[in-house]
């Protein structure tokens, strides 16, 4: 459970000025983080946690008793933010609902998030500009129930065999949890729907060369051994941690970014709350170019075009809302 309240402070960000109110309460109680410690963290990597939010739709993770009680999924920016919060309108049609989302363009709007009790952000793949045509092109490497890290590592090295054979820069960081993230830059020219084909042609490849790595779409059919390639990370409204994200596990681990050199030996456990600023002191922001590197998604398509044609199947969408 979260500590009583405590008096609230104000904190100075980009001449702004964000009232945090009880920062003594605890949320992560291994470690005793709390409120203000979350948003101490976001302050020491900055410029990072904006380049990876700009412009994007951003679901909240929020926890208002901590990361030991309830988790409220948030699409819609919570209720009472000052007129300097910046939203996207965003449509669900299954549902014909829509949702004004937070869309970060400075560092206050992290710190006001926190105050509202967020740890996690999860963006979506595309910016404000272009909310039905993604930028990003997301490689989630997902171990099953019995893969090791190891195995993930492994996996995680051909598919980087492959996005060297495409001249795709691919930019690896760890998801905080239990499987590594690529993240590969690409032109707002394609609909999810075909940016999701052309990632399951590239998982489709990565399955082709190593055993250790499936598609299989159904989790109960998969070997749960293995490492799923979830190409559904790139279905509309699917959100995935982002880099610099706080993670709402015990050890309060963060999504961190990686050097390619660094992914054979590297312990997600290793980047935590604590831990973060110092690297980020040390070696910046390791996404701050992820823009300057972007892909044309022909060659995944002619791949998905070809697999189709030999008979492979598309599974269909996924829900998104």
């Amino acid at each position: 459970m979260a500590k009583a309240s405590s008096s609230a402070i104000e904190l100075e960000v980009g001449g702004r000025t964000v009232r945090i109110s009880n920062p003594d309460r605890v949320y992560f109680p291994d470690s005793g983080l709390t409120k203000l410690d979350l948003a101490q963290y976001y302050l020491q990597v900055g410029d990072g946690i904006v380049t990876a939010l700009r412009e994007r739709p951003c679901m909240l993770h929020r926890f208002p008793d901590g990361t030991t009680g309830e988790r409220v999924h948030q699409k819609r920016l919570p209720h009472g933010a000052p007129d300097w919060m910046e939203t996207v309108r965003v449509t669900f049609p299954r549902y014909n609902r829509t949702a004004d989302e937070l869309c970060v363009t400075e560092l206050a709007q992290v710190i006001w998030c926190v105050q509202m009790s967020t740890v996690e952000f999860h963006p979506w793949n595309s910016r404000r500009g272009h909310v039905e045509q993604p930028d990003e092109w997301r490689i989630d490497l997902d171990p099953g129930e019995e893969c090791d890290f190891a195995t993930v590592r492994r996996v995680c090295g051909v598919a980087r065999e492959v996005l060297d054979e495409l001249g795709a820069v691919g930019w690896p960081k760890t998801t905080g949890s239990h499987g590594i993230h690529v993240y590969v830059r690409i032109p707002p020219e394609h609909g999810f729907h075909d940016v999701r084909r052309a990632a399951l042609a590239f998982a489709r490849e990565v399955e082709r060369r190593t055993e250790e790595a499936t598609t299989v779409w159904w989790r109960k059919d998969r070997d749960p051994r293995k490492v799923f390639v979830d190409f559904n990370q790139n279905a509309r409204d699917h959100t995935i941690a982002a880099a610099y994200s706080i993670r709402a596990t015990p050890e309060a681990t963060v999504s961190a970014p990686l050097r390619w050199e660094e992914v054979p030996d590297c312990d997600p456990r290793d980047f935590t709350v604590r831990t973060m600023p110092a690297r980020y002191a040390e070696l910046g922001d390791l996404h701050a170019r992820i823009d300057d590197a972007v892909f044309d998604l022909a060659p995944l398509l002619e791949w998905a075009a070809r697999d189709e044609a030999e008979g492979a199947e598309v599974p269909g969408e996924p829900d998104g809302d």
